[in-house]
């Protein structure tokens, strides 16, 4: 084993370099993590120390593929710290373009005016991310799977924000699932799941993502058709819900929109792809 972290962070890249499009950078999170500080405090300030442990314990999960998220339980998002397990989808920057335009359409929002609705919550990172940056607005996460609903509520409380979330298990499929949300609301979001079923995924989302947040069928339409017809009932008026695509799925989803009574208006990521969609009462 290499006698210095700088060594080891060295040698890791190179073991992972096959496997990881980030070898490096993977490399220094889990030596960061294993030494219990920050990479930026690691890399000015441990380099010269002795190896810990556990870094190739972290190393070797990592060349099988496990997200960097999941060996650490954490993953940064619109600024924020967020705890995540298996339970949940690894919050990715791009859906960080729905906060930012759910934050645009709600610009003046004071205390306790704005109710907000999260739909597929998962770690809760969209709602709590848009009630960090609305102070006082209200919001209610709901998610189909008991250990999602766990994750976010433990994050609310991490983030300070568990006395303005509360998060529900809910199954927007089965009827009359929303009678108790206490709607209507002001802002919707949702990132559902939206990958067509056999499509092809790397190791690192297919084998350790839950499938159950990723898949809806054939064309990877099916929860859009199950929830946009329902998102006339749960708006308030005025009220704007933000949905987020698949980059091929813009026209498909706007058509459910439009049949719905919804108009829309795209909003692309920072690759310039298509990645989410408002929606607005006609």
């Amino acid at each position: 084993m290499p006698d210095t972290i700088a060594a080891a962070i060295r040698g890791a890249a190179e073991r992972l370099a096959a496997t990881s499009d980030t070898p490096r950078l993977d490399a220094e999170v889990l030596m960061a993590h294993a030494l219990g500080v920050s990479r930026s405090k690691m890399l000015l300030s441990h380099m010269p120390d002795a190896v810990p442990d556990t870094f190739q314990v972290l190393v070797s999960r990592r060349m099988l593929r496990e997200p960097v998220a999941y060996i650490t339980g954490t993953q940064e998002f619109f600024g924020l710290p967020f705890r995540v397990n298996r339970h949940v989808l690894i919050p990715r920057g791009d859906s960080e373009v729905l906060v930012e335009a759910a934050l645009a359409a709600r610009p003046g929002a004071r205390p306790a005016s704005c109710r907000v609705l999260d739909c597929g919550t998962g770690s809760g990172a969209l709602l709590l991310a848009v009630l960090a940056n609305l102070p006082g607005a209200q919001g209610t996460g709901v998610d189909n799977s008991f250990g999602a609903v766990g994750v976010a509520q433990d994050n609310a409380e991490r983030l300070g924000l568990a006395p303005r979330a509360r998060f529900l298990l809910a199954d927007w499929t089965s009827p009359d699932w929303f009678d108790y949300l206490g709607g209507p609301f002001d802002l919707i979001l949702a990132n559902p799941p939206y990958v067509e079923a056999g499509a092809p995924l790397d190791p690192d989302v297919r084998d350790y993502e839950p499938a159950g947040a990723l898949f809806a069928g054939s064309e990877g339409l099916d929860d859009y058709r199950a929830l946009v017809p329902q998102l006339p009932a749960l708006l308030a008026p005025a009220g704007v819900a933000l949905v987020e695509i698949g980059a091929d799925q813009a026209e498909p989803v706007s058509e459910i929109a439009a049949r719905s009574g919804l108009h829309t208006r795209l909003h692309r990521d920072l690759a310039g792809r298509p990645r989410v969609l408002e929606m607005r009462a006609n």
